[in-house]
């Protein structure tokens, strides 16, 4: 998606960011993938051998760019969990390849970025409970289902009700809004339950996916939140984490308003909040 060339040139255009801010992910240790990935399915990506049908239900034609790019990405949310930790907070332009689940892609997802890097904080001692929050306007099904049973890490998805997955996974919290729900609703949500969220599950970590599908402009959301509205809901979840001094990693998930310009603003609107933060 061409977002993914535009977002960088804009905040180095606008300065909210620096050359020296960006970082290039090179290819990941497979173990780090295999821990929430089934080795099957990795080793047929790898190979291109996967099942035409799997390969139709991820939406993209397979190949070893297709595959290398989502290694990459994946390896890029590591990368940053280390920057969040020391800076507290970092991003990728990519990522939040939330319908990825174990043993299989969907919906242009391969390797699930946040799973393996959440799971790669538990297995390396780095953390000890992780909170995933995922406000796209689809829910986080792959993750939910990777994290089934997992008392490490709490999976919380804000999303459409009636979008897509049509068939939900079950997320250790799930809100599920109607169509249309606008800011003050949406906020008041999210207000009401993220803090109490946090000081019950009292994460040494957040992953934030902040998809910005959520606006009444996109094509394949169905909530009813502006520009603004977007803005304030970072504003608030990056504020509280910084409030609490918890390290947060952001993926960039869904985006796909017609307008570029929508798309571009609403991404480039969190990094400037993370700016004049941290």
């Amino acid at each position: 998606m061409i977002k993914y060339e535009l977002l960088p040139q804009q905040l180095l255009y606008e300065g909210t960011a620096v050359p020296t801010d960006f970082h290039e992910p090179g290819m990941p240790d497979m173990q780090n993938i295999l821990a929430v990935h089934d080795k099957t399915y990795v080793d047929e990506l790898i190979s291109l051998t996967l099942d035409p049908r799997a390969v139709r239900k991820i939406g993209f034609p397979l190949s070893a760019e297709l595959v290398e790019r989502e290694l990459r990405i994946a390896q890029g949310t590591i990368w940053g969990v280390h920057q969040a930790m020391q800076h507290g907070i970092a991003f990728n332009i990519a990522g939040g390849t939330h319908h990825a689940y174990s043993n299989r892609g969907e919906a242009f997802c391969l390797l699930n970025d946040q799973a393996v890097s959440a799971q790669y904080l538990i297995n390396n001692k780095l953390a000890k409970k992780v909170l995933i929050v995922d406000l796209d306007v689809h829910q986080g099904n792959g993750t939910a289902e990777i994290f089934t049973g997992n008392n490490n890490v709490f999976t919380f998805s804000m999303h459409g009700k009636s979008n897509y997955p049509f068939k939900k996974e079950v997320s250790d919290l799930d809100i599920a809004l109607p169509d249309t729900t606008g800011d003050a609703e949406y906020l008041s949500i999210l207000k009401g339950t993220l803090q109490k969220l946090i000081d019950r599950q009292k994460p040494d970590f957040i992953f934030y996916l902040s998809g910005v599908d959520i606006l009444d402009s996109d094509k394949l959301g169905k909530l009813g939140c502006s520009l603004d509205g977007c803005k304030q809901r970072d504003e608030f979840v990056l504020s509280l984490c910084r409030k609490l001094e918890i390290p947060v990693q952001c993926s960039m998930g869904g985006g796909y308003s017609p307008d570029i310009k929508a798309i571009i603003e609403a991404h480039a609107n969190t990094y400037r909040i993370a700016r004049a933060l941290y």
